[in-house]
């Protein structure tokens, strides 16, 4: 590949829509081959949930599951 057909090619790609940051975790999860990540961030997300819930009305209800 040329060097013009490269900058031709990231031109083409900075002018299209942008993706979002979610759509952009998944192409880098899959382009790098860093699967063992989504599990990680999962359980992260589910606890950061847990701990915004914990304040709220649906506190009995999550302390019943423990």
């Amino acid at each position: 590949m040329s060097e013009s057909e490269k900058k031709s090619e990231f031109q083409t790609a900075a002018q299209g829509p942008e993706d979002g940051l979610i759509a952009e975790f998944i192409q880098f999860l899959k382009e790098n081959k860093k699967w063992w990540l989504a599990p990680i961030l999962l359980v992260l997300l589910m606890m950061g949930a847990l701990i915004l819930l914990s304040g709220s009305a649906a506190a009995p209800f999550i302390y019943t599951l423990f």
